[in-house]
């Protein structure tokens, strides 16, 4: 278990690295991706909708507000059409990371944990406790990219990553873009309720897994 804290842990740090450049740089704020979907929102419905996709799409390299953009999209485009473009765009980013770690992450896990014997016990611990983290990885920034480099890094099966990402993003985005199709510039309570209700659910989630689940140490989902 601490090889695979190691790991995400080093994971964690590239990732949040890349979001400290981006606000010492002022880019990917809050505050531009409004003025960047407002822009769109001038141009077609069609434009609004690629650049929700390309900027979640992008939270692959580059920490972006993931949470805002999805609210903002319902906003912008509707409940539908913006649960379409925020699920499209994170599917990019989530499938992306776990294609490229896949393919390209074992030589360079090999560099960071030079035993084997470590390596193994790493994706041990990811098969029984990663479905769980995948499930519950919305529940703080960077985890989702982390988790799912995990996921392409240690082979778990696209079948199986797939089926937890789904069932830990889509009630998340669902939930926030439908706050963002109901909320106006006057009442905007409806999105800031499903903000912090979401992250409300989801540290509780966290908090009972790690409680219950990784300390007993069950194996359900592996």
């Amino acid at each position: 278990m601490k090889t695979l804290l190691k790991i995400m842990l080093t994971l964690a740090a590239i990732f949040a690295s890349t979001f400290i450049l981006g606000r010492m740089l002022g880019i990917l704020t809050e505050d531009n991706v409004r003025n960047w979907l407002e822009m769109a929102s001038t141009l077609s419905v069609a434009t609004v909708a690629m650049v929700v996709i390309a900027l979640l799409f992008i939270d692959l390299f580059v920490a972006v507000p993931t949470l805002t953009i999805v609210i903002l999209a319902g906003y912008f485009l509707g409940f539908e059409t913006g649960l379409l473009a925020a699920m499209i765009g994170s599917a990019l980013a989530a499938f992306g990371g776990y294609a490229i770690c896949r393919k390209w992450g074992e030589g360079a896990l090999s560099k960071v944990i030079r035993d084997p014997v470590q390596r193994n016990e790493m994706r041990e611990a990811f098969s029984s406790h990663g479905p769980g983290m995948i499930l519950l990885a919305r529940a703080a920034p960077i985890l989702p990219e982390v988790t799912a480099c995990m996921a392409g890094l240690t082979r778990m099966s696209l079948r199986r990553f797939a089926m937890f990402w789904s069932v830990g993003t889509l009630p998340y985005m669902g939930t926030a873009a439908y706050a963002g199709s109901v909320s106006t510039l006057d009442d905007p309570r409806p999105a800031i309720f499903a903000a912090l209700g979401l992250y409300a659910v989801m540290w509780a989630g966290w908090f009972i897994y790690r409680r219950y689940w990784m300390g007993a140490g069950p194996k359900l989902l592996a």
